[in-house]
């Protein structure tokens, strides 16, 4: 058990979290995605803490003394030497407690296998990396990554689209087709793609198969939204646009996402990027939505230039902090 200064609260550390724990978990996510406009954690790790299984996360669990649930952080062990992926979330009415502090001080002891509050990452010589999302870039997230000696690593944008704007047909190559995604079917052809068009990416190229069939059995999934380019006649997958739609929430209508949309790179050149974007936006406007969002790192010159030519605009941005490891005697 780790405990934290900031008002008496307790930090306590979980490898697998009760359906009680995760449950208040859930209500806490919520009511701060309610209170700031975007999702306060990432769907990756919604998913690792709603399926939690042993040694895939550890989850942090913030209390006052009286058991109400303020805080909540995860972490995730990576096993491609990529670093230690984390996020956190503070109860929107529990802020400017030094709540967060209590948090981030919690994930550097947890990563160095220090239970002690405000332990020092990296006192072993497999200590790596923390990397740590900000969602939405707020200026307090930036003051207390600077106080704890993290650097900003990587800037994710979150980019909108009316869909009552026009929008061009999608113009499909010469020899393609697109038809819809079949669950059971296409499963590791469409992960091979996969791997190739994201060879470079820190999550979506890492993706299993039992990464996509959680999606595949989540309630949102359509595979009339799951659209696969092929090669005709071969039928070979060459691209993919992997459309989503998120249900109302509060005052805010449906909007549609660019879930995945990825070109096997053995197609590149050939305009499938455009020609599915425009297919997947088309699709959306189709079940009577009005908007859509995606999202697209701020390094990737050439997709945030497609989503630029085709009408999306920044709407906010999420950042990653990185914390280096110490080596062990330094």
């Amino acid at each position: 058990m780790i405990r934290a200064d900031a008002a008496d609260h307790r930090v306590v550390r979980l490898e697998r979290p009760s359906p009680d724990d995760v449950e208040a978990v859930l209500a806490l996510i919520g009511a701060a995605g309610a209170a700031d406009g975007t999702e306060s954690i990432s769907e990756d790790a919604t998913l690792r803490l709603r399926h939690a299984e042993p040694g895939a996360a550890t989850h942090l669990t913030l209390r006052r003394p009286d058991g109400l649930l303020t805080g909540y952080a995860q972490l995730e062990f990576r096993s491609d030497g990529g670093g230690i992926g984390a996020e956190l979330v503070v109860h929107p009415m529990h802020r400017r407690q030094g709540l967060g502090r209590a948090l981030v001080e919690a994930l550097l002891a947890a990563t160095a296998g220090d239970d002690r509050p405000g332990a020092r990452l990296g006192t072993s010589a497999d200590a790596a990396d923390l990397l740590v999302w900000a969602h939405s870039d707020h200026p307090s997230a930036a003051a207390l990554a600077l106080d704890l000696g993290f650097d900003r690593a990587r800037v994710l944008w979150q980019l909108r689209r009316s869909l009552r704007e026009p929008l061009p047909e999608a113009g499909l190559p010469a020899g393609v087709s697109i038809r819809a995604f079949r669950p059971g079917e296409d499963d590791q052809a469409w992960l091979a793609v996969n791997r190739r068009a994201f060879a470079d990416h820190p999550e979506q190229g890492r993706w299993t198969l039992a990464d996509l069939r959680l999606r595949l059995a989540e309630p949102w999934f359509d595979p009339d939204g799951f659209l696969l380019a092929v090669d005709d006649p071969t039928g070979r997958i060459v691209g993919f646009h992997w459309t989503k739609v998120h249900a109302p929430a509060g005052r805010s209508p449906a909007i549609g996402e660019v879930y995945v949309l990825g070109v096997d790179p053995t197609a590149h050149r050939r305009g499938l990027g455009r020609a599915l974007s425009l297919a997947g936006l088309h699709h959306l406007r189709n079940q009577n939505l009005t908007r859509v969002m995606l999202y697209v790192d701020e390094s990737n010159e050439r997709a945030m230039a497609l989503y630029t030519r085709l009408g999306f605009a920044n709407w906010l941005r999420h950042v990653q902090y990185r914390r280096p490891a110490v080596a062990a005697g330094s």
